[in-house]
């Protein structure tokens, strides 16, 4: 008879019980074919309840180890070719994973999230409970691969007041973020495409078409933003631009050069531009540049955009336009694909955009971060000469390029401050290979800092270029 001990234990019965068993046919004690005894007798010499045992038997019966027989009773599986664990392993309650922490800094110059005294904590909790209160049937219902119409309409609307981009919500696909369309794209175009990103460029943008195994290649840019000549020459078929307002360089694309890139799309018929329009929203002086997206005749181009920065880093909604041909295709190859982004929280931005606040917000935020800019501007003066920096700006996005004027190399320069407890990041950093010509010259973002420290972190800077 199976004899066990639960007087000190840590969990219910039952899970003892199972886990005392299963020990025992593991380690032979209990031998395979053999009969066990059944719930009401063990119960009784175990003294629990006989649905404890139940419990027991049922558990180990899912797993593979007993089975029952009508009228029979309950035996132990054939499990000779099961292997048995390792008590050590069992026991280790540490693994050996090496996860990557990011460091943490007393200030970063680096960092591009937006603060979170400016997230309108009271209006998204509002419009948070109105979707629980008055919307409990759709929140629940599984939300289109595309992403829910109220969301997508919203989106449309707004692209059409704000961008001057007639779009039809159909065209819209939302994602978790831009990293996730960008793989959306790669499927939708299949992996033996090229695509040709700005030299420089955002890092990550190369590594998700790497990591996705598809073919990248670069193309540098002069004043007027991506070289054609150089877009020609590399043979990719899709463009990954950013020209309303390049990251790092701050290049607002012209109109002839947007026109150029457009000439160059349709050419030939499998090529393709895709736009990404993040930091559109945040242009300090004039109305915002028109998108390229509306000036395609031809279905050339695909629009993206995020609302990580327009909101929060934290909210991960992004969303891109497709011309109606490869929207078509999408619904036909890609539909199955649940769309990442909960329903809820789609809702909730539906709610904020179509009720004006986000609105509001953007015209809060441009003016918020016009004010933070001439202050930042003011402790660059007061504290750097010319003749120890120059700044370099445009009239959009959130970030700067300071050229220092030193003779401190650029790698001496990011550790005497790394010691410090300050990052910044060299404009350099953002080329596929290294420029002697960018030599210190650093980007400063603007968006997340502190403006208490920012002035003593600027004083450093001014005490390590002097030495």
């Amino acid at each position: 008879m199976l004899t066990y001990d639960f007087s000190n234990i840590s969990q219910p019965i039952y899970k003892e019980l199972y886990q005392n068993i299963r020990r025992d046919i593991l380690n032979g004690t209990i031998k395979n074919g053999e009969k066990l005894p059944s719930k009401r007798t063990l119960a009784q010499n175990l003294g629990i309840s006989t649905i404890t045992v139940e419990n027991a038997y049922d558990q180990l019966i899912s797993e593979g180890y007993l089975y029952s027989e009508l009228k029979k009773g309950y035996f132990v599986s054939d499990i000779k070719n099961l292997s048995k664990p390792n008590p050590k392993a069992v026991q280790k309650t540490e693994l050996n994973i090496n996860v990557s922490l990011k460091p943490s800094y007393y200030f970063d110059f680096s960092s591009n999230n937006v603060e979170t005294k400016n997230f309108p904590f009271s209006i998204w909790a509002k419009l948070s409970r109105e979707v629980l209160s008055e919307m409990q049937d759709q929140v629940l219902q599984v939300s289109p691969s595309s992403g829910i119409e109220a969301l997508r309409n919203a989106i449309a609307k707004h692209l059409y007041s704000f961008r001057g981009m007639a779009v039809d919500p159909n065209q819209i696909i939302i994602g978790a973020g831009t990293e996730n369309l960008y793989e959306i794209l790669i499927k939708l175009f299949g992996k033996n495409k090229t695509f040709c990103i700005e030299n420089p460029g955002y890092t990550k943008i190369r590594k998700v078409y790497e990591i996705n195994k598809v073919d990248c290649v670069f193309a540098n840019l002069d004043e007027n933003g991506i070289n054609i000549q150089e877009l020609r020459n590399s043979n990719a078929q899709i463009a990954h631009i950013s020209p309303n307002h390049h990251f790092p360089t701050g290049i607002t694309m012209p109109a002839s050069r947007r026109y150029e890139i457009l000439g160059w799309a349709n050419e030939k018929s499998d090529r393709y531009i895709i736009e990404d329009d993040y930091d559109s929203e945040f242009r300090q002086n004039g109305n915002p540049i028109p998108t390229l997206q509306s000036i395609d005749a031809f279905e050339k181009v695909i629009y993206m955009n995020t609302f990580s920065k327009s909101i929060a880093s934290t909210i991960r909604i992004s969303y891109m336009v497709l011309p109606e041909h490869l929207a078509n295709l999408y619904y036909q190859t890609l539909d199955f694909y649940s769309c990442p982004v909960p329903t809820f929280e789609q809702y909730t931005l539906a709610k904020f955009i179509d009720e004006g606040y986000f609105e509001k917000h953007i015209n809060r935020m441009r003016l918020y971060y016009r004010r933070k800019r001439v202050t930042v501007l003011n402790i660059l003066h007061k504290n750097l000469s010319d003749n120890e920096c120059s700044i370099l700006e445009s009239d959009s996005g959130l970030h700067l390029i300071l050229n220092l004027k030193t003779s401190v190399s650029d790698t001496e320069l990011k550790k005497y401050l790394l010691e410090k407890g300050i990052n910044i990041n060299m404009l350099s950093e953002y080329y596929e290979s290294e420029k002697e010509n960018l030599q210190h010259m650093y980007i400063l973002n603007y968006s997340n800092i502190n403006l208490e420290k920012f002035e003593e972190a600027i004083k450093i800077i001014k005490m390590i270029i002097g030495t």
